[in-house]
């Protein structure tokens, strides 16, 4: 029972969505790179994330139980005490970061670092329960994890790095805009200031429109500066037509709640097939 406890404390869903970004973000740069090294580099992140997830438990305990979505996690049902959380999380990032520096470099571990800091101090401790720029700040972390294993092959941080960043960042703010709007009644109860709950459903649907757009364009970048081949640039062009049309429909959708759901399921197929595209043209 507690091993399951501890498990589900460290999100996996998260973790290996975060996975698949990593592996997209790591043979974009070297189609040939060392499997043993993205091993490595997937085994770090990892528990990076999940030390980061831990802390997120930790540090959102009283909230998550005002949540129906967040009411049953371990953490705010008190089956796991306080101590223990913090050291699960102490434990998981030590040893995520000692991965990261023994067996990647320097670089891909001070990225990491960077995306460990916004998630837990600057988003989880602050941004989340004060400010609608929650979302914002959120998806610098969530961008972290493709440029770790860009950096883990490359140890450089170039034009591909940034792209990789900005694209993830711009997926992130509609995917998590979904969220919010199928899960506002969540949101509200606990008080958090998310854009729906603040600015109401049509300025956040105005926002994910022009998000969706933006990352729809930055999506074809990579091709563009040579990274990828016309195969991944077709879907991305085809995800990023598609995906600008379902955000279209949410202006006049019967059902917010269904529209949503259907916009956040897309979005994670459409991330994990770009990335993978990615990896392997």
């Amino acid at each position: 029972m507690k091993s399951s406890c501890y498990f589900s404390l460290t999100k996996p869903g998260i973790i290996f969505g975060n996975l698949i970004t990593t592996i997209g973000g790591f043979y974009l740069v070297k189609p040939h790179a060392s499997v043993t090294l993205l091993l490595f580099t997937l085994l770090g992140i990892s528990l990076v994330i999940a030390s980061g997830c831990v802390f997120n438990n930790y540090i959102d305990r009283d909230i998550d139980k005002l949540m129906e979505r967040t009411k049953n996690r371990p953490s705010a049902q008190g089956l796991v005490s306080k101590k223990e959380l913090l050291f699960f999380g102490t434990f998981l990032g030590l040893l995520g970061f000692s991965v990261l520096f023994c067996f990647t470099n320097i670089l891909a571990t001070l990225v990491a670092l960077l995306g460990f800091f916004f998630y837990t101090i600057v988003y989880s401790l602050y941004f989340k329960r004060s400010s609608s720029y929650g979302t914002a700040i959120g998806s610098i972390s969530g961008a972290v994890p493709p440029v770790v294993g860009y950096c883990a092959a490359s140890c450089a941080v170039d034009a591909g790095a940034i792209i990789l960043f900005f694209m993830l960042v711009f997926w992130q703010m509609p995917h998590s805009y979904a969220i919010a709007i199928y899960r506002l009644e969540d949101y509200a109860a606990a008080k958090i200031p998310v854009l729906p709950v603040k600015k109401g459903l049509y300025y956040t649907k105005i926002s994910m429109f022009a998000y969706t757009v933006i990352f729809a364009i930055l999506s074809t970048l990579p091709t563009f500066f040579g990274y990828t081949g016309k195969y991944y640039l077709a879907t991305a062009i085809l995800l990023g037509f598609y995906w600008i049309y379902i955000s279209a429909k949410g202006f006049t959708t019967k059902s917010n709640a269904l529209w949503a759901r259907k916009n956040f399921s897309f979005s994670i197929l459409l991330i994990t097939l770009l990335c993978l595209i990615m990896a392997i043209n």
